[in-house]
Protein backbone atom coordinates (compact mmCIF):
# COMPACT_ATOMS: atom_id res chain seq x y z
CA UNK A 1 0.00 0.00 0.00
CA UNK A 2 1.73 3.29 -1.36
CA UNK A 3 0.90 6.61 0.73
CA UNK A 4 -1.40 9.10 -1.75
CA UNK A 5 0.45 12.29 -2.66
CA UNK A 6 0.21 15.35 -5.06
CA UNK A 7 3.18 16.24 -6.76
CA UNK A 8 4.02 19.95 -8.05
CA UNK A 9 6.58 20.27 -10.46
CA UNK A 10 10.12 19.54 -11.66
CA UNK A 11 13.50 19.40 -9.83
CA UNK A 12 14.88 18.10 -6.59
CA UNK A 13 12.54 15.56 -4.49
CA UNK A 14 11.21 18.43 -1.61
CA UNK A 15 8.99 16.25 0.21
CA UNK A 16 6.45 17.38 2.99
CA UNK A 17 4.49 15.50 5.83
CA UNK A 18 1.88 17.08 7.55
CA UNK A 19 0.84 17.42 11.28
CA UNK A 20 -2.01 14.90 12.78
CA UNK A 21 -5.27 15.43 11.97
CA UNK A 22 -4.02 17.24 8.43
CA UNK A 23 -3.43 16.24 5.20
CA UNK A 24 -0.92 17.24 2.32
CA UNK A 25 -3.70 19.39 0.75
CA UNK A 26 -2.64 22.13 3.85
CA UNK A 27 0.37 22.63 2.15
CA UNK A 28 -0.79 23.16 -1.35
CA UNK A 29 -0.10 27.15 -0.62
CA UNK A 30 3.56 26.40 0.47
CA UNK A 31 4.00 23.55 -2.34
CA UNK A 32 3.74 25.85 -4.65
CA UNK A 33 5.65 28.44 -4.19
CA UNK A 34 8.42 25.25 -3.58
CA UNK A 35 7.97 24.09 -6.85
CA UNK A 36 8.09 27.59 -8.96
CA UNK A 37 11.84 27.49 -6.56
CA UNK A 38 12.89 24.46 -8.80
CA UNK A 39 11.69 21.69 -6.83
CA UNK A 40 9.57 18.80 -7.41
CA UNK A 41 7.36 19.31 -4.02
CA UNK A 42 5.64 15.67 -3.04
CA UNK A 43 2.53 16.92 -0.97
CA UNK A 44 1.64 13.37 1.14
CA UNK A 45 -0.77 12.53 2.85
CA UNK A 46 0.40 10.06 5.70
CA UNK A 47 -1.88 6.66 6.41
CA UNK A 48 -5.07 7.44 8.02
CA UNK A 49 -4.88 10.80 6.83
CA UNK A 50 -6.54 12.18 3.89
CA UNK A 51 -6.73 10.38 0.78
CA UNK A 52 -4.17 7.71 2.13
CA UNK A 53 -4.87 4.02 3.00
CA UNK A 54 -6.11 2.94 6.45
CA UNK A 55 -4.65 0.74 8.58
CA UNK A 56 -4.98 -0.40 12.52
CA UNK A 57 -1.50 0.15 13.22
CA UNK A 58 -0.62 3.69 13.66
CA UNK A 59 3.35 4.77 15.03
CA UNK A 60 6.15 6.08 13.84
CA UNK A 61 7.99 3.17 13.39
CA UNK A 62 5.29 2.62 10.48
CA UNK A 63 5.07 5.68 9.08
CA UNK A 64 8.89 5.81 8.23
CA UNK A 65 8.52 2.48 6.76
CA UNK A 66 5.42 4.19 4.80
CA UNK A 67 7.59 6.79 3.64
CA UNK A 68 10.95 4.92 2.89
CA UNK A 69 8.25 2.78 0.29
CA UNK A 70 7.37 5.89 -1.12
CA UNK A 71 10.76 7.01 -2.44
CA UNK A 72 11.47 3.54 -3.18
CA UNK A 73 8.27 3.47 -5.25
CA UNK A 74 9.02 7.12 -6.96
CA UNK A 75 12.91 6.11 -7.38
CA UNK A 76 13.59 9.20 -4.69
CA UNK A 77 17.06 9.95 -3.61
CA UNK A 78 18.68 13.02 -1.39
CA UNK A 79 15.56 14.71 -0.60
CA UNK A 80 14.89 17.53 1.40
CA UNK A 81 12.51 16.71 4.06
CA UNK A 82 10.22 18.89 5.90
CA UNK A 83 7.62 17.50 8.40
CA UNK A 84 5.62 19.88 11.12
CA UNK A 85 4.32 18.35 14.37
CA UNK A 86 3.54 15.21 13.90
CA UNK A 87 5.06 15.24 10.32
CA UNK A 88 8.31 16.46 11.58
CA UNK A 89 8.41 13.76 14.46
CA UNK A 90 8.39 11.24 11.65
CA UNK A 91 11.08 12.81 9.41
CA UNK A 92 13.13 13.20 12.23
CA UNK A 93 12.97 9.27 13.05
CA UNK A 94 13.31 8.83 9.36
CA UNK A 95 16.07 10.59 8.82
CA UNK A 96 17.72 8.64 11.78
CA UNK A 97 17.26 5.48 10.33
CA UNK A 98 17.65 6.37 6.36
CA UNK A 99 19.97 9.67 6.35
CA UNK A 100 21.01 7.87 2.76
CA UNK A 101 17.54 9.49 1.49
CA UNK A 102 17.91 13.09 2.91
CA UNK A 103 19.75 15.51 1.54
CA UNK A 104 18.20 18.51 3.96
CA UNK A 105 16.23 17.79 6.83
CA UNK A 106 13.48 20.76 7.88
CA UNK A 107 11.49 20.51 11.13
CA UNK A 108 8.06 22.77 11.90
CA UNK A 109 7.19 23.61 15.34
CA UNK A 110 8.29 20.01 17.46
CA UNK A 111 11.63 18.67 19.20
CA UNK A 112 12.80 15.26 19.69
CA UNK A 113 11.63 15.36 23.38
CA UNK A 114 8.43 13.77 24.37
CA UNK A 115 5.34 15.65 24.89
CA UNK A 116 2.24 14.34 26.89
CA UNK A 117 -1.28 13.58 25.25
CA UNK A 118 -3.23 17.20 24.13
CA UNK A 119 -5.53 16.34 21.90
CA UNK A 120 -8.69 14.76 23.67
CA UNK A 121 -11.22 17.72 23.11
CA UNK A 122 -10.36 17.74 19.47
CA UNK A 123 -10.41 13.59 19.44
CA UNK A 124 -13.84 13.98 21.48
CA UNK A 125 -15.43 16.81 19.27
CA UNK A 126 -15.04 15.16 16.26
CA UNK A 127 -16.33 11.74 17.70
CA UNK A 128 -19.66 13.61 18.88
CA UNK A 129 -20.21 14.80 15.04
CA UNK A 130 -23.10 12.17 14.01
CA UNK A 131 -23.37 12.32 10.08
CA UNK A 132 -26.79 10.83 10.52
CA UNK A 133 -28.15 13.72 11.86
CA UNK A 134 -25.42 16.84 9.98
CA UNK A 135 -25.74 17.95 6.84
CA UNK A 136 -23.65 20.59 6.46
CA UNK A 137 -20.08 22.12 7.36
CA UNK A 138 -22.07 24.73 9.24
CA UNK A 139 -23.82 22.40 11.23
CA UNK A 140 -20.20 20.43 12.10
CA UNK A 141 -18.71 23.64 12.99
CA UNK A 142 -21.43 24.06 15.57
CA UNK A 143 -20.83 21.19 17.17
CA UNK A 144 -17.00 21.24 17.62
CA UNK A 145 -16.97 24.37 18.44
CA UNK A 146 -18.07 23.23 22.41
CA UNK A 147 -14.85 21.73 22.32
CA UNK A 148 -12.78 23.37 20.08
CA UNK A 149 -12.80 27.48 20.93
CA UNK A 150 -10.48 28.36 18.47
CA UNK A 151 -12.22 29.13 15.30
CA UNK A 152 -8.77 28.50 12.97
CA UNK A 153 -8.39 25.07 14.53
CA UNK A 154 -12.00 24.15 14.08
CA UNK A 155 -11.11 25.08 10.19
CA UNK A 156 -7.76 23.18 10.02
CA UNK A 157 -10.40 20.01 11.52
CA UNK A 158 -13.24 20.86 9.13
CA UNK A 159 -11.05 20.59 5.64
CA UNK A 160 -11.51 16.41 6.92
CA UNK A 161 -15.18 16.35 6.40
CA UNK A 162 -16.11 15.49 2.36
CA UNK A 163 -18.94 14.69 0.90
CA UNK A 164 -19.26 10.64 0.88
CA UNK A 165 -22.54 10.56 -1.08
CA UNK A 166 -24.99 13.13 -1.87
CA UNK A 167 -26.37 14.77 0.72
CA UNK A 168 -23.95 12.50 3.26
CA UNK A 169 -20.86 13.96 4.99
CA UNK A 170 -17.97 11.60 6.68
CA UNK A 171 -14.63 12.34 7.98
CA UNK A 172 -11.59 11.35 5.77
CA UNK A 173 -9.35 10.36 8.47
CA UNK A 174 -9.72 7.67 10.67
CA UNK A 175 -10.81 8.59 13.90
CA UNK A 176 -11.06 5.41 15.66
CA UNK A 177 -7.25 4.58 15.02
CA UNK A 178 -6.34 7.77 16.00
CA UNK A 179 -7.92 7.74 19.19
CA UNK A 180 -6.83 4.33 19.88
CA UNK A 181 -3.18 5.56 19.20
CA UNK A 182 -2.87 9.36 20.28
CA UNK A 183 -0.76 8.78 23.36
CA UNK A 184 2.27 7.63 21.43
CA UNK A 185 2.11 10.92 18.95
CA UNK A 186 3.81 12.45 21.58
CA UNK A 187 6.71 9.63 21.93
CA UNK A 188 10.54 11.19 22.09
CA UNK A 189 13.04 10.64 19.07
CA UNK A 190 14.74 7.32 20.28
CA UNK A 191 18.43 7.98 22.42
CA UNK A 192 21.75 7.79 20.77
CA UNK A 193 20.22 8.33 17.23
CA UNK A 194 22.22 10.90 15.24
CA UNK A 195 21.14 12.61 12.03
CA UNK A 196 24.16 14.64 10.31
CA UNK A 197 23.23 16.33 8.04
CA UNK A 198 21.70 19.67 7.36
CA UNK A 199 19.01 20.71 9.54
CA UNK A 200 16.79 23.24 10.10
CA UNK A 201 14.17 23.57 12.91
CA UNK A 202 11.66 26.54 12.81
CA UNK A 203 10.09 27.32 15.55
CA UNK A 204 6.82 29.92 16.16
CA UNK A 205 7.28 32.48 18.67
CA UNK A 206 3.96 32.39 20.57
CA UNK A 207 4.32 28.34 20.40
CA UNK A 208 5.70 26.30 23.83
CA UNK A 209 6.33 23.00 21.23
CA UNK A 210 10.31 23.59 21.08
CA UNK A 211 11.76 26.40 24.11
CA UNK A 212 15.21 27.42 24.95
CA UNK A 213 15.72 24.17 27.21
CA UNK A 214 15.28 22.10 24.27
CA UNK A 215 18.40 23.52 22.43
CA UNK A 216 20.58 20.92 23.44
CA UNK A 217 18.46 17.74 22.92
CA UNK A 218 18.20 18.88 19.60
CA UNK A 219 21.91 19.51 18.54
CA UNK A 220 22.75 15.89 20.29
CA UNK A 221 20.39 14.24 17.53
CA UNK A 222 21.33 16.54 15.14
CA UNK A 223 24.71 18.15 15.41
CA UNK A 224 24.12 20.26 12.29
CA UNK A 225 21.38 22.13 13.13
CA UNK A 226 19.84 25.89 13.06
CA UNK A 227 17.29 27.00 15.15
CA UNK A 228 14.96 29.60 13.63
CA UNK A 229 12.49 31.26 15.38
CA UNK A 230 9.01 32.54 13.01
CA UNK A 231 8.02 35.90 14.76
CA UNK A 232 4.09 36.57 15.09
CA UNK A 233 3.33 32.61 14.79
CA UNK A 234 2.40 29.86 17.11
CA UNK A 235 2.50 26.24 16.40
CA UNK A 236 0.49 26.66 12.79
CA UNK A 237 3.90 28.57 11.71
CA UNK A 238 3.41 28.07 8.24
CA UNK A 239 -0.15 29.26 8.59
CA UNK A 240 -0.10 32.34 10.49
CA UNK A 241 3.17 33.59 8.80
CA UNK A 242 3.98 31.90 5.24
CA UNK A 243 6.09 34.73 4.14
CA UNK A 244 8.67 34.44 6.70
CA UNK A 245 8.26 30.67 6.99
CA UNK A 246 8.52 30.43 2.95
CA UNK A 247 11.83 33.05 3.54
CA UNK A 248 13.70 31.22 6.12
CA UNK A 249 13.39 27.59 4.05
CA UNK A 250 14.36 28.94 1.15
CA UNK A 251 17.32 30.90 2.82
CA UNK A 252 18.60 27.37 4.28
CA UNK A 253 18.38 25.60 0.75
CA UNK A 254 19.80 28.28 -0.82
Amino acid sequence: MLLHSNILGQGQAFVILHGFLGMGDNWKTLGKQFSDEGYQVHLVDQRNHGHSFHDEEFNYQVLTEDLKAYCEAHQLKEIILLGHSMGGKAAMLFAVKYPEFVSKLIIADISPRFYPGHHKDILDGLSALDFDQISSRGEADQILKKYVPEIGTRQFLLKNLYWKEKGKLALRINLEVLKANDSGIGEELPMHTEFNGDTLFLRGERSEYIINQDESLIRKHFPNAKIVTIANAGHWLHAENPKDFFESVMSFLK
